[in-house]
């Protein structure tokens, strides 16, 4: 007997500004730097439209978007590495990271 799914995955949702906010109160794992948590779940959990928008309330909150991982990498140096970064390159770097 196969499971099924209870719900379907959605792609491209747009979240409210409650739901974009609740972001930021994510809860590293031990040794990860909270505001790069928060930024990297942000960037994989959401569209461009809701990351813009999760940035300016990121910021607005006096975080830190030139947060490092442990290995010494921000967002920006490692999404570098990904295939469609580019428009949330842009959003972090139109923010001032660097």
């Amino acid at each position: 007997m196969a499971l099924k799914k209870d719900k379907k995955k959605v792609l491209g949702e747009v979240f409210d500004d409650a739901r974009v906010r609740g972001f930021l109160a994510a809860r590293p794992p031990a040794g990860v730097n909270a505001d790069f948590h928060c930024l990297e779940r942000a960037y994989r959990g959401m569209n461009a439209q809701n990351f813009a928008t999760f940035v300016e309330f990121f910021k607005a909150d006096g975080r830190d978007l030139n947060a490092a991982n442990p290995a010494g990498q921000s967002l920006l140096s490692l999404i570098a590495e990904h295939r469609h970064h580019a428009q949330y390159a842009a959003i972090l770097r139109a923010a001032g990271a660097g």
